[in-house]
């Protein structure tokens, strides 16, 4: 296999020379913001969509992009096109930058920026079919009031402190209540179930991320006659769904068969959750900006 091509500050260069300070303030303080993005077929899913999120999170706190959203496509294009990716995964990385030892962000001058390109470890394939066990983590979301989870910024400790428990659970996913018990999503995923074939996700204002991969399975099950919900509810939903399936960039939607030792619908792959995998993985497959 080729060496990995890394974009970092303007160059491009090999992984192994592809190096940030250790005053970097995305080191010491999980201080930046990033992106997720799935390559189909040659072509960068909802291209525009994640750059967009990615210069609107970074308005949030204040990080000023040194690069225009045009000059971040390109650069997101040519990492791509260096590593020879035709179906793959890049991260996209803005960081505070190079300061000192002390929080203020102001010893920062200037941003870093670095995207990779390269493969994804998907979840397994018979997960699909046969879905996967969940467990509901003690660990509460981020309340959208202290650090709003649509700001999708490097520090994700909120997330791992759940996924510790899902590991030590012996479960791929954890589902993350917000402060008031209400259901907000799985630590790398958005949650979708289905009963009476209404389909119902968290709305975005209870502290969960504006998932794009969630958006666009919004938009294919009403094209496919379906009634979405974006409504609160609870585990009780959740426990008692037809159905409940996950969201995301990596994930792109599957089946969640059992939560907290509750089994979920027939233990299966729902027939709404596959139809929307199928549909998703056409359209996936069939649009996104041209890599080359």
């Amino acid at each position: 296999m080729s060496q990995r091509i890394i974009y970092l500050d303007g160059n491009y260069v090999r992984e192994e020379e592809a190096k940030i300070s250790v005053f970097d303030h995305g080191v010491l303080y999980g201080d930046g913001v990033f992106e997720g993005i799935r390559v189909y077929n040659g072509r960068v899913f909802k291209c525009e969509e994640h750059i967009n999120r990615l210069y609107n999170a970074a308005k949030a706190i204040m990080l000023e992009i040194p690069m225009s959203k045009e000059e971040m496509t390109e650069v997101l294009l040519e990492t791509c096109r260096r590593n020879q990716i035709k179906d793959g995964y890049v991260r996209l990385v803005v960081t505070r930058g190079k300061g000192d030892l002390g929080l203020n962000p102001v010893s920062c001058k200037v941003a870093s920026v670095f995207c990779i390109a390269g493969s994804i470890t998907l979840y397994p394939d018979e997960m699909y079919i046969k879905g996967m066990p969940i467990i509901t983590a003690v660990q509460r979301r981020n309340k959208a009031t202290i650090v709003d989870p649509q700001i999708k910024s490097l520090n994700y400790l909120n997330n791992i402190l759940a996924k510790i428990e899902a590991n030590r659970a012996g479960v791929p996913e954890a589902l993350m209540l917000n402060h008031d018990g209400v259901v907000a999503e799985c630590t790398g995923d958005n949650i979708f179930i289905v009963k009476d074939n209404v389909i119902y996700t968290p709305p975005i204002y209870i502290g969960i991320l504006d998932g794009i991969t969630r958006n666009t399975v919004i938009e294919l099950a009403k094209e496919l006659g379906y009634e979405v919900k974006e409504s609160e509810f609870t585990l009780f939903n959740v426990y008692s769904a037809d159905e409940c399936f996950l969201t995301g960039t990596a994930a792109e939607a599957i089946p969640v068969t059992n939560v907290d030792g509750r089994i979920i619908g027939n233990g299966e792959a729902g027939p709404v959750t596959t139809r929307l995998l199928e549909a998703f993985k056409a359209y996936a497959n069939n649009n996104g900006r041209d890599i080359y």
